[in-house]
């Protein structure tokens, strides 16, 4: 039987650590597992190296924050993601490595802000993707509605989820919000980046179980 596909799972917090993120790893265990995925969780930098990363398919990053990389695995990350492997970031993943420029690109945008968690919509703009098909185009839920440096958009990214400001306070963006996007470059692997994931709760939620299903399937699909 041959090995099953192999993903890394970074949890390293050198900031702000979300009291989510043990729930997190056992979804993310449980969902690439019935997926047929082999996850390995880590916090280890060293983890990150060039012939390490050459057994994986793809990395995630779960609430990551702060600098959680070596210069060597930032090096190790960025040829990964360049001879195809995938990545998937996840909430505050995004709060993370602000001063290495390609993980900027490779994420598409930066955190700058949030309100206190509150209830509000977000809307589905694009219900094709295998991470927002099964999401109603207007999806009640409870978060941190992150705020951003810049609109990812400008990145040339595919947006997919946004929220209406107007059903929350303390929304900095304005009428156009994005949560949720993709990219798929002509060079290199997939990056798929979620704001969502704050509570404990959202990771035993169905649909966030499905959201984070779907983009981890999306991911893996095409690296190499």
């Amino acid at each position: 039987m041959p090995p099953l596909p192999r993903v890394l799972l970074h949890t390293r917090t050198a900031g702000f650590r979300h009291d989510s993120i043990p729930a997190g790893i056992e979804a993310l265990r449980q969902l690439a597992t019935a997926a047929g995925l082999e996850l390995t969780a880590t916090e280890d930098p060293d983890a990150f190296s060039e012939q390490n990363l050459a057994g994986y398919r793809a990395v995630v990053f779960l609430s990551t924050t702060g600098e959680v990389l070596t210069d060597d695995g930032r090096k190790a990350l960025e040829s990964f993601h360049a001879t195809g492997g995938g990545f998937l970031g996840i909430h505050s993943a995004a709060g993370t490595e602000y001063d290495w420029p390609y993980y900027g690109t490779l994420l598409g945008a930066r955190f700058r802000s949030h309100p206190a968690p509150q209830p509000a919509v977000v809307t589905v703009l694009d219900r094709t993707h295998p991470a927002t098909a099964h999401l109603p185009e207007q999806w009640a839920w409870d978060d941190e509605w992150y705020d951003f440096r810049s609109n990812p958009r400008d990145a040339g990214v595919r947006v997919l989820a946004s929220v209406d400001e107007s059903r929350y306070q303390g929304g900095l963006m304005g009428s156009d919000h994005p949560l949720v996007w993709c990219q798929e470059p002509r060079d290199g692997g997939r990056s798929f980046y979620t704001s969502l994931g704050h509570h404990i709760a959202a990771y035993a939620d169905p649909d966030f179980r499905q959201h984070l299903a779907g983009a981890l399937h999306w991911v893996c699909e095409t690296a190499s």
